[in-house]
């Protein structure tokens, strides 16, 4: 009878003891879920050009300049970071942007050097545009902002400032998308002659080489910038009031300036500023990218741009690259900011 007694009594302290530990793992489990960044599974369906505008920019001191951007979504949420490349600006992400912020991230999205109402703090810097000098500017408007860690996106330009920041500052990137894969050069490879076919795809780098390019971009800025969208988004039918809201940020008084410097110095044809040198000298070695990352393609990109396989193994993080069909140019973000921003919550995930 004691016996019989005895093992009811284990078997209810047994069944307490479990109930107490599930009713325990399942709070935990609650307050993890609760304090993990809320992820929609599906985002809002959104078309091209649905929005046009950021609302009140911001502007803070970073660094030699004084940077403008645009800032949406929770101060708390997990930072990203949208990089414009040239000749395009912040409108590349005008419909990425509330994607993001409605999936619960804060999205910062500046004014690269020389763009829109990004202006430098002193007369007398040098306006270089230097890769290695545009992805030190995002690490102090990073630190400008407080932001330690940061999930990096762009395309062009931005995607190649990108790739250098994740490459030089992995502690600062937590993912990475990058449009047309890794973009990381030096003048070194830009000295390497190309078949004739590719060579003249950079027919403006060449322009861009000579004075008469100088004062011709300068001259006709608008215009040059509206020719290079239609050929490197041949398929995209953008109206004058998307280019124009993008071309007024080409008014910036130091947007020549560095555009021709940027070009002029790939081809080893512009002076450089010491300071950068050992970031170009590290660049050179063509660094292995060791953060998560996703690559995009447009199926109708008309901009040099690599195939896919050329850059692979470039990544020893986990890796994917998508091609994004549909008759998508250069500026994958604007013509395709469902696919864009889809990328950046899954990278997050990797």
């Amino acid at each position: 009878m004691s016996k019989e007694i005895n093992q009811h009594r284990r078997r209810f302290l047994g069944t307490v003891a479990m109930t107490i530990a599930a009713a325990h793992l399942s709070k935990i489990g609650s307050a993890n879920a609760q304090s993990s960044k809320p992820k929609p599974a599906i985002l809002p369906t959104i078309k091209p050009e649905t929005n046009t505008s950021f609302g009140a920019l911001k502007q803070i001191d970073a660094g030699v300049l004084n940077v403008g951007y645009a800032e949406a979504g929770p101060a708390d949420g997990s930072t990203v970071i949208l990089l414009h490349g040239w000749p395009y600006d912040i409108h590349s992400f005008v419909d990425v942007t509330p994607l993001l912020a409605s999936a619960g991230y804060r999205v910062i999205v500046p004014y690269l050097r020389g763009y829109g109402t990004t202006s430098f703090l002193s007369s007398e810097t040098f306006r270089n545009g230097q890769p290695s000098a545009i992805a030190l500017d995002i690490i102090t408007l990073m630190d400008a902002l407080k932001i330690e860690k940061a999930i990096l996106a762009g395309f062009d330009w931005g995607a190649r400032t990108a790739c250098i920041i994740a490459a030089l500052w992995p502690e600062r990137c937590k993912a990475l998308v990058s449009v047309s894969g890794y973009l990381i050069g030096s003048q070194e490879s830009g000295k390497m002659p190309l078949l004739p076919k590719a060579e003249l795809q950079w027919w403006y780098q060449y322009y861009f080489a000579t004075e008469r390019g100088q004062a011709g971009y300068d001259k006709y800025r608008h215009d040059f910038a509206k020719l290079i969208w239609q050929i490197a988004s041949p398929k995209w039918n953008f109206d004058d009031a998307t280019f124009d809201r993008s071309a007024a940020s080409f008014n910036n008084p130091d947007h020549v300036s560095i555009v021709i410097h940027n070009y002029r110095w790939r081809l080893a044809m512009a002076e450089d500023e010491p300071k950068y040198n050992d970031l170009e000298k590290r660049l050179a070695e063509a660094p292995v990218i060791t953060v998560p990352t996703i690559t995009l393609e447009g199926d109708a990109n008309g901009a040099p741009h690599p195939d896919p396989s050329s850059y692979a193994n470039k990544f020893s993080g986990k890796y994917a690259h998508r091609t994004i069909k549909g008759g998508i140019g250069h500026n994958l973000p604007q013509e395709a900011p469902q696919s864009f921003t889809k990328a950046v919550v899954e990278v997050d995930d990797y």
